[in-house]
């Protein structure tokens, strides 16, 4: 589940107030990251083999060495995933970003808008 809120503080009372803006439930298979399964799907589509793939995962510099890069690599060939819809970034932290699945939610099967 996605809330997207407005936090409307007040101090002199100590309380707070969330003006709930968007309720979204995003399906497990739709929850990863939205660039890396195009790029992911892309390569599928171009017929990539586990060479091309285990490159594209180091591009992205997931936290995996050559040897977890190339596992990664056969499970994706397995077990292809679907497009995911959420924005990840793993700069310093890793953070959700959620506009696309605002803007998709009840227009892909597996992202719905809830309210």
């Amino acid at each position: 589940m996605v809330f997207v809120y407005e936090k409307i503080d007040n101090h002199s009372k100590k309380t707070c107030k969330l003006d709930i803006q968007h309720t979204i439930f995003v399906n497990k298979e739709r929850t990863v990251d939205f660039q890396m399964t195009k790029g992911i799907t892309d390569i599928l589509k171009n017929d990539g083999n586990a060479d091309d793939l285990a490159a594209f995962v180091q591009e992205k510099n997931l936290p995996v060495d050559d040897i977890g890069a190339r596992d990664l690599a056969e499970e994706i060939l397995r077990n292809p995933p679907k497009q995911g819809y959420l924005t990840i970034s793993n700069a310093l932290q890793w953070r959700l970003q959620y506009g696309r699945v605002i803007q998709e939610a009840g227009e892909v099967e597996g992202v719905d808008r809830v309210r």
